[in-house]
């Protein structure tokens, strides 16, 4: 695997996963240029991290001037579809971000875009669960546009990364599942740290589109 100098573009990190990722990047050599997009400041400085507040993610009209001359973005943003009705679930996971990686994929073609989507996402967008539909019609979606690659990842239960701020606060009560079901059922436990090397590690891949299932996260964060 030849390695590729990185300029990626990261959102989402306010959340558990975007600020995994972001910590990834802000530490590994191969990660030259980062740039966040967030409604809110994310309280990290960083000699090649630039950030862009901006309020309304479906309309990034105003912000596009910024936005090329990168050649990833991990995109880690997004809401549970638990209390949310569908249409609006639907708004803000497959509308908000197609717009955005469309406007991407004409600013930046040579882009290796990850979509952090989730495990037992439905790709035939059929099924009873309007969010794995959903998920799955947002990966398939993405799959077309004129990126260099997309990979939609699909983590099931994320260890987060000690001393982030972000995780949420009811994994201290549930860390302990994860080394009985790493051991029991590996592909569907994997750590945050392993979902920020595993983007990074996916612009040198050699496939332009694919599914990143929990199995395919841990042996692509091992990558040399």
């Amino acid at each position: 695997m030849n390695k590729i100098g990185i300029r990626a573009i990261v959102t989402g990190t306010t959340g558990m996963v975007g600020e995994g990722v972001l910590y990834e990047c802000l530490q590994n050599p191969l990660v030259e240029a980062i740039l966040v997009i967030n409604r809110k400041a994310c309280g990290y400085t960083h000699p090649k991290l630039k950030e862009i507040l901006h309020q309304d993610f479906l309309d990034i009209s105003s912000i596009a001037n910024q936005l090329s001359g990168y050649n990833a973005c991990f995109f880690c943003l997004g809401i549970s579809s638990v209390g949310v009705k569908e249409d609006v679930y639907y708004k803000m996971t497959y509308t908000l971000t197609l717009h955005i990686a469309e406007t991407l994929s004409k600013l930046n073609p040579d882009m290796t875009f990850c979509y952090v989507s989730g495990a037992g996402t439905n790709s035939s967008e059929k099924g009873s669960s309007n969010w794995a539909r959903i998920k799955g019609k947002t990966e398939n979606d993405l799959m077309k546009l004129p990126f260099r690659k997309v990979f939609a990842f699909r983590p099931g239960f994320i260890k987060p990364i000690k001393g982030l701020k972000n995780a949420h606060p009811f994994y201290k009560y549930i860390n302990w599942l994860y080394p009985v079901g790493r051991a029991l059922f590996p592909a569907g436990f994997c750590t945050l740290h392993e979902i920020g090397l595993a983007m990074i590690n996916s612009v040198s891949l050699e496939k332009d589109r694919a599914v990143i299932e929990g199995k395919d996260i841990i042996a692509l964060a091992k990558a040399n």
